[in-house]
């Protein structure tokens, strides 16, 4: 895994940049329970790229929760190559450049996106997450990124 750490992180991070990174491994590691709980109770994540008939606005960690649970099955990350985080005149929200690879589950085909995310964290938890993503990756063969046919 290349994403970059800080030297010494805590156990629970809370910065939004350590918050970022530590999701980002555990989203490596699969585990997308405790990638939920990182969130809070009322945050929102919107795709403001999704396609047609795609969701476009989650508002929940219920929501946020059921939309991430069979991700794995999809989508088998292996690494985040280039994260660059850059800090904002508001401190508790960051924008993130990354590079996710791996492959497609169904196809067994190669998988690498390019994302730019916007997002919040108050109090330890993300509060908002604009994921703008690549939606022409959503016509690939066997991506499901919706869960549509789940």
């Amino acid at each position: 895994m290349t994403i970059p750490t800080e030297p010494t992180e805590p156990t629970e991070p809370t910065e939004p940049a350590e918050l970022y990174r530590h999701g980002l491994r555990l989203l490596l590691e699969k585990d997308v329970p405790a990638w939920v709980d990182l969130w809070a109770t009322h945050g929102v994540l919107e795709f403001p790229f999704a396609p047609d008939g795609w969701p476009t606005r989650l508002e929940g960690k219920a929501a946020v929760g059921a939309y991430m649970r069979d991700y794995p099955d999809h989508i088998d990350l292996h690494d985040f190559p280039d994260v660059k985080i850059h800090r904002t005149t508001v401190p508790e929200t960051i924008v993130v450049e990354m590079r996710g690879v791996g492959r497609l589950v169904k196809t067994d085909t190669p998988y690498d996106m390019t994302y730019i995310a916007v997002v919040t964290v108050e109090d330890g938890l993300i509060t908002s997450y604009r994921d703008y993503w690549n939606p022409l990756a959503a016509c690939l063969t066997g991506a499901d990124l919706t869960g549509a046919n789940r």
